[in-house]
């Protein structure tokens, strides 16, 4: 069985008809793809606009959508709130405290991390460690701390990794080192109680602002039906039992120049018996996953010097596409790391968001609020540039049809649901 068809058990998918759910930042194989059709092309602030829902502030955190509910990671006046949006209409159904404390840290603030959720319980994670369960009544459903239960966080642009659901484990990891002296650790929580299944120190030797990592960690599948966390920061991929959380192997070479300052913000992606795995920037690295001790020079596939920084990448399970946070877009054979092409500039502007890749095309939000339309495949072809011209960091969501786009001051449902009709173009 495919990485791709594994994938569909990560947040038990069980979908009727063709439709998707968007359940976590990287949607429900945690790659940024989806299989819906017949998404939106082009839009503006009203053209092929559903709905649209006034936000307070600037957040990085992505919308997460379960059937007719949309959650959302809110930051307002001080406090963290997660909302509950009817998805069909765009009105605010429930707000709940997460947490006091927010604060802004260079782009952005204590509402980075993305909510998860399995079609019955949603989890949110605030930049100030507090976890908190809901389920889809707006009742809490346990709540931890972790700066009071594991360590107190230390990175630099504050903490940013959103948690990962798999099954009945909510996996949390705090790689820093720039403002601690701190062990780093990776973290299972029961999702049914949140009590603390394991939390083991994950170790480098990465100096200053090399151990801080804001990425969100990914699941390996191996032929035979095993399953690993991987995890990157620090300088290292690493991979994880899960039902122990013992280090089982790791490869390095992810800094060949020491520098100081190379926290990593992409986060890896896993592709069959492949994981990708940025860095800043050079090199971005390909493995083989399920190897033993030190991996560095007998697991790595392939390797490349124009990688992404901030953006994420994503594969059509061929292709391996890139965006640095320039907006440079990369494509190479995703096994054998052959350029198909490159250099290739889009709407110029900064990137933050990562690309998501659906109905044979790759939507790619930048900081002003353009998501550049670019068709999938071997050739460089710009389908569209939409502009909302709104200050944008989280990344866009898809679900049956539609695509949802938050900027600082709103939430915008671009295209018909399917279910409803065929979407708008």
């Amino acid at each position: 069985m495919t990485t791709r068809a594994l994938g569909t058990l990560v947040v038990f998918l069980t979908l009727p008809l063709a439709a998707e759910n968007w359940p976590t930042w990287r949607g429900p194989r945690l790659d940024g793809t989806s299989k819906e059709t017949g998404l939106p092309v082009s839009w503006d602030k009203t053209k092929n606009v559903t709905w649209t829902l006034a936000l307070p502030e600037v957040s990085g955190s992505s919308p997460v959508v379960w059937e007719d509910h949309l959650f959302l990671h809110v930051s307002e006046g001080g406090k963290m709130f997660l909302w509950s949006v009817d998805r069909n209409k765009g009105g605010v159904q429930w707000k709940k405290l997460i947490a006091e404390g927010d604060r802004k840290v260079r782009k952005g603030n204590m509402s980075s991390p993305s909510p998860v959720t399995d079609g019955k319980t949603v989890w949110v994670l605030t930049g100030t460690g507090v976890v908190k369960a809901f389920d889809f009544t707006g009742k809490e459903l346990w709540m931890r701390d972790l700066q009071a239960d594991v360590v107190k966080f230390g990175l630099n642009h504050g903490y940013g990794s959103s948690p990962l659901l798999f099954r009945d484990g909510l996996y949390v990891q705090i790689l820093h080192g720039m403002n601690t002296d701190e062990p780093s650790y990776v973290v299972r929580l029961d999702a049914k109680t949140g009590r603390t299944v394991w939390k083991v120190e994950r170790p480098t030797d990465a100096v200053q602002e090399s151990p801080d990592s804001y990425t969100t960690p990914a699941i390996a599948y191996s032929k035979d039906g095993k399953t690993q966390l991987i995890v990157t920061g620090g300088d290292y991929v690493t991979g994880h039992d899960l039902n122990t959380g013992k280090e089982l192997w790791r490869g390095g070479g992810m800094n060949p120049r020491g520098n100081p300052f190379n926290r990593i913000i992409a986060s890896a992606l896993v592709l069959d018996d492949l994981v990708f795995v940025p860095t800043r920037v050079s090199p971005m690295q390909t493995f083989r996953t399920f190897g033993s001790g030190d991996v560095s020079k007998s697991h790595l596939v392939w390797s490349t010097p124009n990688g992404p920084d901030v953006p994420t990448p994503v594969t059509d399970g061929k292709l391996l596409y890139m965006i640095n946070d320039r907006g440079i877009v990369y494509v190479f054979d995703a096994r054998t790391g052959k350029e198909v092409y490159g250099g290739q500039r889009i709407a110029p502007a900064a990137y933050s968001s990562s690309p998501v890749l659906a109905d044979g095309k790759i939507y790619m939000s930048n900081e002003e609020g353009t998501t550049v339309v670019l068709k999938a495949g071997p050739a460089f072809e710009v389908l569209a540039e939409n502009k909302l011209e709104e200050y944008t960091l989280a990344s866009p969501a898809v679900s049956d049809g539609q695509i949802f786009l938050r900027t600082t001051s709103a939430l915008y449902c671009v295209g018909k649901r399917n279910s409803a009709g065929v979407a708008s173009r």
